[in-house]
């Protein structure tokens, strides 16, 4: 992706004074992929699937309300996870060293399919039928206790496939699975906090989110053109970690340009509540931050990366997890912004600086808030201002805004925009080429995928424009 060093104007910018307004929305739902260097071969299968994340969609024709469908991913060792339509009525098979049979009672019934998918992310595996246009989960199971999805050898060996009595398939294609929905947008950045772009627009990270839970979520990357708001997958990011084997779909990440490499800095909600994370003093489930460095690139296919940790300070803090990092590098050094959390879940903005990433000091953090993140650092004319997003469980004058803050953590003004269901990011695209306007990208809490899904497949990506002062 060409590149633009810099802002494309020469004086600093001021933040925006004027009203934000919505002027495009997304719902980017695909079991499979839709980002188009996910190559698959022409037999039954991806050239290889290095994270737990794998999809098989089936196009149907009207017989198959009355016939068999079955999707499969089957490993090396011959065992078998299939998702399978019978008569209307959709489950799971999981066929190890014994074969268990999964259904669910209230959702497992499909009126009018129209497709049929089988999807692996983390730990789940989730049959969705499309009815109607519109995709929903109609089985779930937890793999943890029968495979090990994260381990890269067994994730190798997968292959895709299908069976159907005839006449009940006229298409199908396999590949990396894609997203349920969006959140927990950023603004893809050069270290120094300029947006990085090309010439049409920007580049931006998601969480890209699965049927259920945080930890059937991963990172992507996605290209936002500025003038027509269109939004189009560019790529995917998992992780491994230092502290255990595997790959995780980490995510509420930031994706930084650093001179000819990529630092991503992202959050470890990949096995988030998994048997065996690490506890805290609570003994409930931590999450921290880790940095990843590449050469690669980035901006176009799958990638699995290595990473190191991040230590954010929390001197003086109650702290029991930290998470959505974002970076700037000044010519005093580097600042994060990050949030950290008393408790599951209450948590507030806080910033740390240092010479080096790995040798940061605690500058404060805003405690008069208990649900706000999204801690975005923007260089501004006025100097770095730190965003954020307050959520509607804090106290009654901090709910439902997304305010500003100096350096210092002194709040100097809010942004006027609408604040959206969920607690959707302030992520700014300041005006460049063919833009004449500030732009907000934000995310509300517009569930998909139906009730068996549950939390965390929000949202909706909404677009807003506000003139400049």
């Amino acid at each position: 992706m060409p590149t633009r060093r810099g802002f494309w104007f020469t004086q600093p910018v001021h933040l925006p004074t004027g009203r934000f307004t919505e002027v495009a929305r997304h719902r980017p739902v695909a079991p499979v992929a839709d980002c188009p260097t996910i190559a698959t071969d022409t037999a039954s299968r991806p050239t290889a699937y290095a994270a737990p994340s794998a999809a098989i969609e089936l196009d149907l024709t009207d017989a198959a309300r009355r016939g068999e469908v079955a999707a499969h991913l089957t490993d090396a060792r011959g065992a078998r996870l299939t998702a399978h339509l019978r008569d209307g009525r959709i489950g799971l098979r999981i066929a190890t060293d014994r074969t268990t049979d999964h259904h669910s009672r209230r959702h497992g019934r499909a009126r009018r399919p129209e497709a049929l998918a089988l999807t692996l992310t983390g730990r789940h595996l989730t049959a969705l039928t499309r009815e109607q246009g519109r995709w929903i989960a109609r089985a779930r199971v937890d793999l943890a206790r029968r495979l090990v999805p994260h381990d890269p050898a067994w994730l190798a060996g997968l292959v895709s496939g299908w069976s159907a009595d005839p006449g009940t398939v006229h298409g199908w294609r396999a590949g990396v699975f894609g997203q349920l929905g969006l959140r927990d947008l950023r603004l893809v950045t050069h270290a120094n906090g300029t947006a990085y772009r090309d010439d049409t627009g920007v580049l931006l990270s998601a969480t890209s989110a699965g049927p259920g839970f945080f930890d059937t979520a991963h990172t992507s990357l996605w290209h936002l053109d500025t003038t027509t708001h269109a939004l189009t997958h560019r790529s995917d990011l998992w992780f491994t970690r230092p502290d255990r084997p595997g790959v995780y779909g980490d995510h509420a990440s930031h994706v930084v340009r650093d001179g000819e490499e990529w630092l991503v800095a992202t959050s470890t909600w990949g096995d988030f509540a998994l048997p065996g994370r690490r506890p805290d003093q609570h003994g409930k489930p931590w999450v921290d931050v880790t940095l990843a460095r590449s050469g690669g690139d980035l901006a176009a296919g799958t990638h699995v990366l290595t990473t190191t940790p991040l230590p954010l300070p929390t001197d003086g803090l109650t702290s029991v997890g930290v998470w959505d990092p974002h970076l700037l590098r000044t010519a005093e050094g580097w600042l994060v912004g990050f949030v950290s959390a008393r408790k599951y879940f209450e948590f507030h903005p806080a910033l740390a600086a240092g010479p080096d990433l790995d040798a940061l000091s605690l500058v404060g953090a805003v405690t008069d808030r208990r649900e706000t993140e999204g801690t975005t650092l923007v260089p501004t004319a006025d100097g770095v201002r730190v965003l954020a997003s307050d959520g509607p469980r804090n106290p009654r004058r901090l709910r439902r805004r997304h305010p500003v803050l100096d350096r210092d953590l002194r709040e100097v003004g809010t942004l006027d925009a609408p604040y959206l269901s969920n607690i959707g990011w302030p992520t700014l695209v300041p005006p460049g080429p063919g833009q004449p306007d500030w732009l907000m990208v934000t995310f509300d809490g517009t569930p998909a995928g139906g009730r068996l899904a549950g939390y965390g497949t929000h949202g909706d990506v909404v677009v807003l424009s506000s003139t400049t002062p």
